[in-house]
């Protein structure tokens, strides 16, 4: 065989075992990037967030008001709260530095709501702004209720024992009229999915000083006894420990934070209401 054929056949082989090679590598990388190598699974953080939400409505519940503390004769007038009266709306706590509830949890609020948007989610919160007065309870479960929403989470921050550290997610009790009984399911499974997912996004220890294992269940609360869609509320941390408080105060935090609520909420809607454990008894 001449030496310039040979060198062509040489040529063509090396070229074939370097397309070979160059496959090879880039099946493999495939491959990994589906068993989660360089990747997150699908089940984790990444997964959740590609799921779309399209033609879900969420209605998101940041606590209080910045205009509450000025306004008492408004807020402590009593409201229908589901078999009894209670107070339309209360002022809430504030770090021992002044950073007030009502500010935590409208930023929170509107963070959470930016992130479900992008995943196609039609977001309502029950007050636009950090100024006003209320609304009162019966109200804000108005707002979920009127627009059938998939689901509602009412984000607080609670003003605990300054010993007392950690998050916890409350679920409704069978109210006093016992009008919220359909609930009860789904939002337990909404209240097990959005504590799952909030201490993964914030690193924030479970409430050690209430309720078991991050949970509470309660039929005192107006806005659960009187919501007639899944709903939960959401106590993101102590304002009253100063651990919590340094967590609370920080955006960055508040950006996890945000990333864990809309985890929750994508999770419970992703199994059409099912995801999440039930709080114990």
């Amino acid at each position: 065989m001449p030496v310039r054929i040979r060198r062509i056949l040489v040529l063509q082989m090396a070229g074939v075992v370097l397309l070979a090679l160059m496959a090879g590598f880039a099946l493999r990388f495939a491959l990994n990037r589906l068993d989660g190598d360089g990747a997150a699974p699908a089940g984790g953080a990444a997964g959740v967030a590609a799921v779309s939400l399209a033609g879900r409505t969420i209605v998101l519940d940041p606590g209080h008001d910045g205009g509450n503390s000025g306004a008492g004769a408004v807020i402590n007038r009593l409201v229908p709260a589901g078999g009894f009266d209670k107070e339309c709306d209360t002022v809430g706590a504030q770090t021992a530095a002044g950073y007030p509830e009502h500010a935590f949890t409208f930023d929170l609020a509107q963070r959470t709501a930016v992130i479900l948007r992008a995943r196609g989610a039609r977001v309502v919160l029950t007050r636009g702004d950090d100024t006003g007065v209320g609304p009162c309870i019966d109200q804000r479960a108005r707002t979920g209720n009127d627009l059938r929403a998939a689901a509602v989470v009412s984000i607080h921050a609670d003003g605990g024992p300054v010993t007392g550290r950690g998050f916890h997610v409350i679920a409704p009790a069978l109210s006093p009229d016992k009008a919220n009984a359909t609930i009860l399911a789904p939002s337990t499974r909404l209240a097990g999915a959005l504590r799952t997912a909030f201490g993964a996004a914030t690193g924030l220890p479970l409430a050690d000083y209430l309720g078991r294992e991050g949970m509470t269940i309660r039929s005192d609360l107006g806005g659960l006894n009187l919501s007639r869609v899944p709903k939960v509320f959401l106590e993101c941390g102590n304002m009253s420990n100063s651990t919590d408080a340094a967590a609370l105060v920080e955006p960055a935090w508040r950006a996890r934070a945000a990333t864990g609520i809309a985890d929750g909420l994508t999770a419970f809607l992703r199994e059409g209401g099912t995801a999440g454990a039930a709080p114990p008894d």
